[in-house]
């Protein structure tokens, strides 16, 4: 399972969508985000996932690595589908004491389901085709008017990018520390809840001490190569918008129209 994790791993590719400049799509895909939760019913969902999956085909990234990136949630979105299907509003479909499903619930749920779907692929579609770099120098762009508050925009956006860096690497050291631990005759799987919490202990204290040795390592490797923060910096490949993210953002804008047009002309369809 913790090998499944894609989430800040990045593939290199000579796609349209990983030529696309960064700030856009960082911009694009908070606004997706937003107008995800706005589909008030299934034709403008079916039409915000259409689109997704659309950018999925064309980053030119098996889609096996989406389905990948997806099996950590699927729990979570089982449990949130079971939540909604119990808590429908009308006739009963099927019922037991006090549990009662109803077509509203199966309804609500393969609704949620869909959306958080459709939220998960077009997270990977950001993180699969930016690097880490390129995500720091748009992130700091794109906050650069907090400045004004004297605010520290470099280096939060170095942590930002630095924590999602290492993910991929604490997970593959999670996962030799606990193969480590089984091997030597730790038992992880088995047993009470409160057994199996300290059976982790085990991986956790390595963890936390390898993860502290690298934070350090990563500081004295930035101080060697007389890291100062932002100020000053110059970088190697400077940001600029072209025709092809201005096309990309026109049919963004298209797109979004239609969400709401979805909305506005199928009104009585809203799920609720």
């Amino acid at each position: 399972m913790i090998r499944d994790i894609t989430l800040g791993q990045f593939f290199p590719g000579t796609s349209l969508i990983h030529r696309t400049d960064p700030r856009v799509k960082i911009v694009l895909v908070t606004a997706y985000i937003i107008f995800l939760f706005v589909t008030g019913n299934f034709v403008s969902l079916g039409f915000m996932l259409a689109v997704v999956l659309f950018g999925v085909v064309m980053t030119g990234i098996p889609v096996k690595m989406y389905f990948k990136g997806m099996k950590p949630v699927i729990m979570i979105l089982l449990f949130t589908s079971v939540l909604n299907i119990f808590y429908g509003k009308g006739e009963a479909v099927w019922q037991w004491h006090f549990l009662k499903i109803t077509w509203n619930g199966i309804s609500n749920a393969a609704f949620v389901s869909v959306r958080i779907i459709a939220l998960i692929l077009i997270s990977c579609i950001l993180t699969y085709t930016t690097s880490p770099t390129d995500l720091t120098d748009a992130l700091e762009r794109l906050m650069k008017p907090l400045k004004v508050f004297h605010i520290k925009v470099h280096e939060i956006a170095m942590m930002m990018t630095i924590a999602l860096r290492f993910i991929p690497t604490l997970l593959e050291e999670t996962e030799k520390i606990t193969n480590a631990q089984k091997s030597r005759g730790a038992d992880m799987e088995n047993g009470s809840l409160m057994k199996r919490l300290k059976a982790m202990i085990p991986v956790l204290v390595p963890l936390f001490v390898s993860s502290f040795n690298r934070a350090y390592e990563l500081a004295v490797a930035m101080e060697c190569r007389c890291y100062r923060g932002g100020n000053g910096r110059t970088r190697m490949k400077v940001l600029k918008i072209g025709i092809t993210d201005i096309g990309i953002i026109i049919f963004s804008v298209f797109v979004l129209i239609g969400v709401i047009i979805c909305n506005l002309m199928f009104s009585e369809m809203i799920v609720k």
